[in-house]
């Protein structure tokens, strides 16, 4: 009898041993650095991510909140989780690299209702060497074919109490842009919503950055504080704030993405964001052309005395199409004039919407077919502003009529939402812009997700305080706000800054000008923004007589605008950030820093073997009172060197290294 009780003892224990197991998951990184942990409670779903044994986020809780048919959260079972090895390799059309390669443990964990109508939810996970990506799915199933999502819970316990970079709004209704705050996260408040990337900053000097990837029908998403951690926060539709997503199964979350590592650079560098996202359906993009862009709305529509009247006309985008065909610039840019638009509207400006509009046409005074013929004929591509309220009830025609005059792409301006709905719009207007053959440049939009591995024709998007504010910010945008700005938003991908202005003055002389505005940080400082900042359609923002014959000019004519390679060689954050970028056989290396003079060593050991011819541009001694000033150097070098580089106050310095 005893050895019976003693067999049903040990069966009875496996069993319990065995329905234990299956509550928990674990999955590793490629090289066992990042490692996820998964276990079903009865109360809710709960995940860890840890760094070489470190705890990044404890406990944290993921479920689903649905209106008028129960949250899927408590009193759930795991059925048997598939385990899958991604390896992939793809390249991008436009990017900070060419050739990706991309390697991954992945696991679903399927999710089942204990309750009758036996509902089911999948959560994958991937698991890469510079970050973990998560994300719920919803399957095909008979018992369930829609759904409308109030709150997604997907809970972030960050461990301990690291800093924080953070941008945070009070609302949902906003262009992404503002100052970057920094604290401790026990200092967060309650009331803020906390936009992404959000850089998390521990004491072992690990970094985090949490965000999104392939953002597609759903609902854009925030950190919110909860306790002592954070969670998601959804943009509601528009017109109420209850329901976040509608959505028709089967369908999917984005991805929730967490980049981690010991050095912050690899965070700049990592590909995770487009791995996460899908290939392109097209395969011939040999009609997309990233390059640098003329913006004279950026310096105050500037000309210089003429013999025509400046305006909304075929001269004055001349005197800016000649410029860019004298200095090889890829676009000019067709705004308008004076705050209004270059198609016929009713509207007061730029931004605020009127009763009509019609950008199938031009004003009668700017012929568009006769600026796209004069621009093509001296090598020079025309792209448009547009406010998308004029643009998207017209979209189809309107593109068509882009294409027929010869228009290469536009920017779709004042978005200023990330709901589901907004979502939508924009990737229908990145659909059918790809379609006639054009590129968009989104502004007053969210942080990008990686799509534009799907949509290559996403050039750039804006969503960053950028140097537009220095036409009418007091204080003007400091170094240290660029700073903060690469070590945030920048982990997103393209960013548009509203590059090249040439006119930088000390702090204590800066003032706004709307028109010829004014800039804080050296000229070199601006230069090396052209390879620091990452964005297809760089701005080459001021005005004409502003660079012909200025120092630094001729590292702008060269500079590219998408990279084969992207290193990161020297990086502090708040303080100063080197980043080398290769084009081809050529490098470009640039430097931004903060406002404390400092001397950088840059090792130029990431160069393949050979010497390059390399031009060479630094702060000049006397930048503290004439900070245009710059030194250019010519020598050869290799990949043997180590250079000492003197980098001023709110200076900077860029290299072009040409193979010999």
């Amino acid at each position: 009898m005893k050895i019976i009780k003693a067999l049903i003892g040990l069966i009875l224990l496996c069993i319990v041993q065995s329905a234990l197991a299956q509550k928990k998951v674990s999955l590793k990184s490629p090289d066992g650095n990042i490692r996820f942990a998964f276990t079903l409670t009865k109360e809710k779903p709960l995940y860890q991510v840890s760094y070489k044994s470190k705890a990044l986020i404890n406990n944290s809780g993921l479920g689903l909140l649905f209106k008028d048919s129960g949250n899927f959260v408590s009193d759930l079972k795991m059925l048997k989780p598939v385990y899958k090895t991604g390896n992939e390799q793809y390249d991008l059309v436009v990017g900070k690299a060419k050739h990706v390669i991309s390697n991954y443990q992945e696991v679903t964990i399927p999710l089942m209702e204990s309750a009758a109508a036996k509902r089911m939810i999948n959560i994958v996970v991937r698991v890469f060497n510079d970050g973990l990506a998560f994300r719920y799915e919803f399957p095909q199933q008979k018992n369930w074919n829609a759904y409308t999502l109030t709150d997604e819970n997907s809970e972030f316990n960050i461990a301990g109490d690291p800093q924080l970079r953070i941008l945070s709004f009070k609302n949902y209704t906003s262009s992404h842009e503002g100052e970057y705050q920094k604290m401790p996260l026990s200092q967060l408040t309650k009331n803020l919503l906390v936009d992404m990337p959000a850089l998390f900053e521990y004491p072992n000097k690990t970094y985090m950055a949490i965000t999104e990837a392939s953002l597609r029908d759903y609902a854009g998403m925030y950190l919110g504080k909860r306790g002592d951690g954070l969670i998601s926060k959804l943009s509601p539709l528009p017109g109420q704030i209850e329901i976040k997503v509608k959505a028709i199964i089967p369908h999917h979350t984005p991805w929730r993405v967490m980049m981690i590592s010991d050095r912050v650079g690899a965070l700049i560098e990592s590909n995770i964001l487009t791995n996460l996202n899908e290939p392109p359906k097209q395969k011939d993009y040999s009609w997309l052309k990233p390059g640098k862009t003329s913006f004279h709305w950026w310096n105050g529509d500037v000309t210089p005395d003429t013999s025509f009247t400046p305006g909304a006309n075929f001269e004055t985008n001349k005197y800016y199409i000649d410029f860019c065909a004298r200095n090889h610039i890829e676009y000019h840019s067709v705004i308008g004039y004076g705050g209004f638009s270059w198609y016929p509207t009713n509207w007061a400006g730029y931004g605020t919407p009127g009763t009509y509009s019609d950008v199938t046409k031009s004003i009668a005074s700017l012929d568009m077919q006769k600026i796209c013929d004069y621009a093509k004929s001296n090598g020079v591509n025309i792209h448009v502003w547009v406010n998308w309220h004029a643009l998207y009830p017209q979209l189809e025609a309107a593109f068509t009529q882009f294409e027929k005059w010869g228009i290469k792409g536009m920017m779709v301006d004042f978005l200023d939402r990330d709901d589901q709905l907004m979502v939508k719009i924009q990737e229908e207007i990145l659909q059918r812009a790809e379609a006639h053959h054009l590129f968009i440049q989104f502004h007053g939009a969210y942080k990008p997700t990686g799509m534009s591995r799907t949509y290559p024709n996403e050039f750039t998007r804006e969503g960053s305080y950028n140097y537009e504010n220095n036409k009418w910010r007091a204080m003007g945008l400091t170094p240290e706000h660029d700073l903060d700005l690469a070590f945030t938003r920048l982990l997103a991908g393209p960013t548009d800054y509203h590059l090249g202005g040439f006119r930088a003055v000390p702090p204590s002389e800066f003032k706004t000008h709307f028109i010829r505005p004014l800039m804080l940080g050296t000229r070199c400082h601006m230069l090396g923004m052209y390879v620091v900042m990452e964005s297809y359609l760089h701005m080459v923002a001021d005005y004409p007589q502003a660079y012909e014959g200025q120092p630094g000019f001729d590292f702008l004519q060269h500079v590219p605008t998408v990279w084969d390679e992207t290193k990161v060689l020297n990086a502090e954050t708040g303080g100063y950030l080197t980043i080398a970028r290769r084009y081809g056989d050529d490098w470009y290396v640039g430097t931004i820093n903060n406002s404390e003079g400092r001397t950088l060593k840059i090792n130029l050991d990431f160069l393949p073997a050979g010497t390059y011819n390399a031009e060479l541009y630094q702060d000049a001694p006397d930048v503290a009172t004439q900070p245009n000033h710059l030194i250019k150097a010519v020598k050869s070098l290799s990949s043997k060197d180590l250079l000492d580089i003197p980098i001023a106050a709110g200076g900077g310095q860029v290299m072009r290294l040409v193979r010999e």
